[in-house]
């Protein structure tokens, strides 16, 4: 007799087809896991990053629930989406609302589906943190292996970034995520230096699992100056690519400063591809400038992704300073995987700035410093940078590729004991 398959149920804010950030990462995992014969379901909200806003396709069921069957290699994956606020300019107190929305509405979702089903493993994904209350609960009813994965610290990232300033308000959040801490069974994040940091306010073992990338359809190319035309630069220019979200953690006045600063050296093209809340204010600020060195582009389409990004002479890894330990820059994969040059900003005794230096993958500079990126820039584009490029196409495919990632979190999460 045939054993059925194990069941798997994902919790997260975002999920695909948002095609960057948490969502695209966390798509690409159940996939990965369906493929390996895994019954998985997801419960999720309506697709809104990078612009928040709800997408196109999605918006004529926002405000009610629905279900999906997502075509998979083995089983169909369903996808169970909830109603929640997106709100159009995030602020802090913004945020807490959108996250109590959807977890008010995903409660009840949970409701019906520990009337339905069994889950051997629940997943959550952090952001949003408090999520893991869902899957502690359904851990005191049924019997499951919890899996709290953090890609991003967000209580301290809210802290320090100001986007949350009442110490009760943060006394409150920090409790009960330490509640969650205690519950899991396997907690998990993406950088050596998040890992430590959530390890020492745990007081527990906590496994990496950096995000990864597919060497497989992101990969280096030949003949810059044509890719260039391509996408209607001069042959003969440098290109200055930031590629990603515009989000007020990513710092990109700092960009914008470094374009103005440099606008007088004619053969640079500053290009900023992404969509965000704060795309309008940067463009507004980039008009008052009279930038005529920088370009806004929109997201690119994944099927010209790759001659995208290997168009670029150096790449922009953009963040304030107050984050550089809080969040790993999900971009940076994609960079490696094209044999791109990385200007990182990452102060020094970040788990960055010790990832980019002893891997020797990109060029790290201080975080927040607008004169500092424009030297660096500079620099970079006068010295020998192929042994860099050589790098990270060199550590995306000996650290980065997906299934040597997804291999070690799947034995992982079968030998977490059932409580």
């Amino acid at each position: 007799m045939k054993t059925p398959a194990k069941r798997i149920l994902m919790i997260t804010s975002n999920y695909a087809p948002e095609p960057n950030g948490i969502g695209k990462y966390n798509g690409e995992l159940i996939h990965w896991l369906a493929a390996r014969g895994y019954d998985c379901t997801v419960l999720t909200t309506y697709p809104y990053y990078p612009e928040w806003k709800i997408s196109q396709v999605y918006r004529r069921n926002q405000y009610f629930f629905s279900t999906e069957n997502i075509a998979a290699e083995h089983k169909p994956i369903k996808v169970y989406r909830c109603p929640h606020y997106v709100p159009a300019q995030p602020s802090g107190k913004k945020r807490v609302l959108q996250d109590f929305s959807f977890s008010l509405a995903a409660s009840g979702k949970m409701l019906q589906l520990l009337l339905q089903r069994r889950f051997d493993f629940v997943i959550t994904i952090a952001p949003s943190f408090h999520l893991g209350l869902l899957a502690a609960s359904y851990k005191k009813l049924r019997p499951t292996r919890f899996i709290y994965h953090i890609q991003d610290m967000q209580i301290e990232a809210a802290r320090n970034l100001g986007m949350l300033r009442s110490p009760w308000l943060l006394q409150q959040l920090f409790r009960l995520e330490n509640f969650i801490l205690r519950q899991a069974d396997i907690i998990s994040s993406i950088s050596p230096q998040m890992v430590s940091n959530i390890a020492a306010k745990a007081s527990r073992d906590v496994q990496l699992f950096p995000n990864w990338v597919d060497v497989n359809r992101f990969f280096p190319l030949k003949d810059r100056p044509a890719l260039k035309e391509q996408f209607g630069f001069p042959p003969n220019s440098k290109v200055i690519l930031y590629s990603g979200a515009l989000g007020e953690k990513q710092g990109l006045e700092t960009v914008l400063e470094a374009a103005r600063q440099l606008q007088y050296q004619p053969f640079l093209r500053f290009v900023i591809c992404g969509d965000g809340p704060y795309r309008q204010q940067l463009e507004a600020i980039a008009a008052s400038w009279q930038l005529q060195n920088l370009s806004f582009l929109p997201l690119q389409p994944a099927s010209h992704f790759n001659h995208f990004l290997n168009m670029a002479d150096l790449h922009l890894v953009i963040q304030k300073g107050q984050a550089s330990d809080l969040v790993m820059p999900s971009k940076l994969t994609t960079i490696l995987a094209v044999g791109g040059v990385p200007i990182v900003t990452a102060n020094e005794g970040s788990g960055l700035y010790e990832l980019i230096n002893h891997h020797q993958v990109g060029i790290a500079v201080k975080a927040d410093d607008a004169t500092a990126l424009s030297h660096t820039i500079m620099k970079a584009l006068k010295e020998q940078t192929s042994h860099i490029s050589e790098n990270a196409r060199k550590y995306a495919i000996e650290q980065l590729a997906i299934d040597h990632i997804m291999e070690r979190f799947e034995r992982e999460m079968l030998q977490a004991p059932l409580p």
